[in-house]
């Protein structure tokens, strides 16, 4: 077990779901920009780094989900909250630098997993994932920290992003749709400055 996954883990097996920093009762912003990148019909999408996000609850039963994460408990959270419906959704078990998806996908979604990639190697394996799986006109939404939000999160450091950082990590033959920026608020009161920004990839 990776020290990146052991974290992860001894996170969602001592924490309960709202217990995290970002915990959203319901994930607004997420599912207004995936609506957008859907066209509103039915779209195969992936949560990288979901955990035991509710994003996956308000997707089902239109999309067609995949839920990554590096820690099984947090799944088996989301999977235990869902009951039967769990069974339309494909949890995947993996580090999301070193995945190798057997399918494309119409929305690639993360908010909250690729600020916690500090190394440049790893954000480099991060985008190569990315554009392995994203097919072309596809939707990459990213949620980070933004450039004056935390500078650490669950005690880790976290690489701060705007539109244009993501842009440069991301390289050519991604257009920056729309961005926003979103003031979170944790279960305990405290604010987190977020950034979203959604990146369509070209045709050709």
């Amino acid at each position: 077990m990776s020290e990146r996954t052991e974290h992860w883990q001894t996170v969602y097996t001592t924490k309960k779901e709202d217990e995290v920093s970002w915990f959203e009762t319901s994930p607004e912003i997420s599912l207004a920009l995936i609506g957008k990148a859907s066209g509103g019909k039915p779209a195969d999408i992936v949560d990288i780094g979901g955990g035991a996000s509710r994003l996956v609850d308000a997707l089902l039963p239109e999309h067609d989900v995949t839920v990554l994460d590096l820690s099984a408990a947090a799944l088996d959270a989301a999977r235990n909250r869902l009951g039967a419906v769990a069974e339309k959704v494909d949890w995947v078990v993996s580090d999301a630098t070193r995945w190798h998806p057997t399918r494309a996908f119409d929305v690639w979604h993360d908010r909250a997993a690729l600020h916690f990639l500090t190394d440049p190697e790893d954000q480099r394996a991060y985008v190569a994932v990315l554009k392995s799986a994203l097919r072309p006109g596809g939707t990459a939404i990213l949620a980070t920290f933004a450039p004056d939000g935390p500078e650490k999160c669950s005690g880790l450091p976290v690489a701060r992003h705007d539109a244009d950082t993501l842009a440069a990590l991301l390289g050519p033959g991604f257009k920056l749709q729309e961005t926003l920026r979103h003031t979170h608020k944790t279960p305990w009161g405290s604010e987190q400055r977020f950034q979203y920004s959604a990146f369509k990839r070209e045709e050709s």
